[in-house]
C-alpha cells in the first residue's frame, strides 16, 4: 500500500512513505527522535480518503543528516521547502497532522501556507514544556539519557534492554524512574530502532536550551487561520501540553477545537488509537 520515496530538499535526501492517491495530500509529521513508522496504526483508516505522506526529518530514519541544525525552526524550514515539491505544490488543498514536534511544525506550516492548508491536527504539542520549562521536568534527563544511544550499531534487542534500564530523574522529587517500568517491550524496541537511525546531534539543541530559538509560539499560533484540532494528553500521565499552554493556543487560533484525553500519555496515537482516529476523522470530514 505504501512505498518509500526520496525528496531532495536543501541538497539533502528526505525519505517519505507515500500512500495511494485517494484524495488530497495529508502530510504527517512525527515527534523528535522518532520516524515515519510511528504513524502505522493510523494509516489504514486515513489512506482511504487522502494521499498520505509520512516523512522522516533530516537526522531521523532514512533521511540524510545535516549540519544546519536541529532546532524546531530548522525543521520548519526544511518542511517548508518540501512543500515546494509536487504534489504539495501543484495541489490546491493540503491537510496536516503532527505529533509533538510534528504538531509544532504543522502549526507553522498552516500559517505559512494559509489558504492552501485546509485543516491541521495538533497531537499534544510540547511548546514550552520542551522550552523554558524543560529543566523543571523529567524530559531533560530523559533526552540526555537517550542521547548516548543515538546512532548505535548494537542489535536492536540488546539496545532496547539498555534503554529499559535507563534511569530518568524527576528534578522536583529527585526520584529516579527506570524507563522499562513505564514502557512496554514493544515500545522500547521501536525506540531502540529509531535511535539506531538518529543523528546524535539531534539532542544538542534540546540539551543546551536552544531548541525553541527562532520559533515564536504565539506568532505561529496566531497565524493559524484554518480549522485546527488540538489533542491534549494528560500531563500527569506523561503528556507534554499543559492546560495553560492549551488554553493560550485555543485563544490564539480562531477556528480551533480542543479534545483533552484523561489518563493517557504523550503518544496518544499509540495508546488510544481508536479514540484518536474517531476524533481525527470526524474533524477532517467536517472541513
Amino acid at each position: 500500500m505504501f512505498h518509500e520515496q526520496i525528496f531532495e530538499v536543501q541538497g539533502k535526501s528526505i525519505n517519505a512513505a507515500v500512500g495511494p492517491n485517494n484524495g488530497p495530500p495529508l502530510l504527517m509529521l512525527h515527534g523528535v527522535t522518532r520516524r515515519w513508522q510511528t504513524f502505522v496504526p493510523l494509516l489504514p483508516a486515513l489512506v482511504t480518503r487522502f494521499e498520505v505522506f509520512c516523512c522522516d526529518y533530516l537526522g531521523h530514519g532514512k533521511s540524510d543528516r545535516t549540519n544546519r541544525g536541529y532546532r524546531v525552526a530548522d525543521y520548519v524550514e526544511t518542511m517548508t521547502e518540501l512543500l515546494a515539491h509536487p504534489p504539495f505544490s501543484t495541489h490546491k488543498k493540503l491537510f496536516l497532522y503532527g505529533h509533538s514536534l510534528g504538531s509544532m511544525i504543522a502549526a507553522a506550516l498552516a500559517g505559512r501556507f494559509a489558504g492552501k492548508v485546509q485543516a491541521v491536527v495538533l497531537e499534544d504539542p510540547p511548546f514550552q514544556t520542551m522550552g523554558r520549562r524543560i529543566e523543571t521536568t523529567p524530559l531533560l534527563s530523559y533526552f540526555k539519557g537517550l542521547s548516548q544511544f543515538a546512532g548505535s550499531t548494537e542489535p536492536v534487542t540488546h539496545l532496547a534492554k539498555r534503554i529499559a534500564d535507563m534511569r530518568v530523574i524527576d528534578p522536583t522529587t529527585q526520584q529516579a524512574i527506570r524507563l522499562g517500568d513505564t514502557r512496554d517491550a514493544a515500545s522500547l524496541l521501536f525506540t531502540a530502532k529509531s535511535l539506531t537511525q538518529l543523528d546524535p546531534r539531534v539532542f544538542d539543541s534540546i540539551a543546551d536550551g536552544t531548541w525553541l530559538d527562532g520559533y515564536d509560539v504565539e506568532a505561529v499560533l496566531s497565524a493559524v487561520k484554518c480549522p485546527a484540532l488540538l489533542l491534549q494528553a494528560d500531563y500527569l500521565a506523561g503528556g507534554m501540553l499543559t492546560n495553560e499552554d492549551a488554553q493560550r493556543a485555543l485563544a490564539l487560533m480562531p477556528q480551533a477545537s480542543h479534545i483533552r484525553l484523561e489518563e493517557v500519555g504523550h503518544l496518544i496515537h499509540w495508546l488510544r488509537t481508536e479514540q484518536l482516529l474517531r476524533s481525527t476523522q470526524a474533524f477532517l470530514e467536517s472541513v
